[in-house]
């Protein structure tokens, strides 16, 4: 069976360039979001995110007419349940290392909304990462909210709706090129689901697309980025040590990674992101006896923004103690970067982000944040944030804080010189 129409639910930084190079392939495509003004953003032909390239490919796609946005779900062949799947408590604002239950009602309410307008012959797939079961936790509702249909953890492959998970493997800043191209890997609850849902892919997909079980393909994709989370917690331990040992540790790590078998990662500030930073939590969730490792990689990493606040701290202190005529009101603190990675502008679960907060209610005197990629501040920071340019910055800053090496900063990482103070937790001032 071919699939004419395609739903999309959310459209988010994954959402929308999935719903985007469908569409591309002039396959009419129903992208659903909650958010009114997204959905009037993309009818446009605007995007509300920064992606490279994407916003040529949504404006074309919505107009000839391949694309359109709406709130509501409308019936289509296929639908690929893309929305966000937090935590129950706030991970960026924990005290302690307890283990955050997941939140998955964000795909309960997907599922029962598009429940009302599935049709026999369809097919759903869950795209938003999840722990593992949640595809089959999925099915269960949609067979709750429409008993007049039969599904594979009933009926087999005679299901008249077909459910699988495919979990996204791109970065971003380079979503467009790795939909196109990165493997998939296909998880369906039947092999007719696995099946209708690699033809699905086919549509634009390049890479191979690898059939699994839906819980096996659950787990890939957690386990993916906590092998990477394990791999930070190493370097950020590292850094801890070699700042105790005076080291200087972009140097030691350059000098190690010239074994031939040796390739360690780069220390930061800690891990943002709605990847690396969450998904082993899915994982500890579900295992919180044997996941141990994983366990101590996240209490690592989400450890290390209270180690550069206290750099921070001894920075005031020790210009204070210089300068015996001064109040910490006399000092400005800039930070540079609050995306979670560089050269984008996406903040979720960034550490930058949540360290500049945290001086901002602390800190007595100015807090001026530099971060290129966006217009302007989240509600969310403290009112005494000022977004600020970087020369600005530069010349008014009395400590400054390297949060993010994105590219703007590395091409002016001689500006910093004149900057009294340094914690630079990117290796960017040498």
């Amino acid at each position: 069976m071919s699939f004419s129409t395609i739903s999309v639910i959310g459209l988010g930084y994954i959402g929308l360039p999935t719903a985007a190079m469908f569409a591309s392939r002039k396959k009419n495509v129903i992208g659903v979001d909650v958010n009114q003004h997204t959905v009037d953003t993309i009818n446009r032909g605007e995007i509300h995110i920064v992606e490279p390239d994407l916003d040529m490919i949504v404006h074309a796609a919505v107009t000839e007419g391949y694309l359109k946005a709406v709130t509501v779900p409308e019936s289509a062949d296929a639908f690929l349940i893309a929305v966000p799947t937090p935590f129950k408590n706030d991970i960026n604002n924990k005290n302690d290392y307890s283990i955050p239950e997941p939140d998955i009602s964000y795909i309960k309410k997907a599922s029962e909304a598009i429940a009302l307008v599935l049709k026999k012959g369809d097919l759903v797939i869950l795209e938003s990462t999840s722990p593992v079961g949640a595809t089959e936790q999925m099915a269960e509702w949609l067979a709750d909210a429409r008993p007049d249909l039969s599904f594979p953890q009933v009926a087999g492959e005679n299901a008249d709706v077909n459910v699988a998970h495919c979990p996204e493997r791109v970065l971003p800043g380079h979503v467009v090129r790795e939909l196109v191209e990165n493997d998939r890997v296909i998880g369906g609850m039947t092999a007719k689901c696995s099946a209708r849902a690699v033809e699905l892919y086919n549509t634009f997909v390049q890479g191979e697309c690898v059939i699994t079980n839906a819980r096996t393909a659950e787990m890939a994709k957690l386990t993916e980025n906590s092998c990477r989370d394990v791999q930070i917690a190493f370097a950020n331990e590292l850094s801890i040590i070699c700042d105790k040992l005076d080291i200087d540790v972009w140097e030691l790590i350059s000098l190690a990674n010239r074994h031939p078998r040796i390739n360690i990662l780069q220390p930061g500030p800690g891990v943002g992101g709605h990847c690396i930073a969450v998904d082993p939590w899915f994982i500890i969730s579900k295992t919180p006896e044997e996941a141990k490792l994983i366990h101590t990689a996240r209490e690592v990493n989400d450890s290390k923004p209270v180690w550069v606040i206290n750099k921070v701290k001894i920075a005031i202190a020790d210009f204070l103690l210089a300068n015996p005529d001064k109040t910490a009101k006399d000092i400005t603190i800039a930070c540079y970067g609050l995306a979670f990675k560089p050269d984008i502008d996406d903040l979720r679960e960034s550490p930058a982000l949540n360290i500049t907060n945290q001086i901002a209610k602390f800190h007595l005197g100015k807090v001026l944040a530099v971060e290129p990629n966006v217009k302007e501040l989240p509600n969310s920071l403290a009112v005494n944030i000022r977004l600020t340019e970087l020369d600005t910055a530069n010349k008014n800053a009395t400590i400054g804080v390297i949060l993010v090496d994105h590219k703007e900063f590395k091409l002016h990482s001689k500006d910093f010189k004149g900057i009294a103070y340094i914690v630079d937790t990117r290796g960017i001032v040498k």
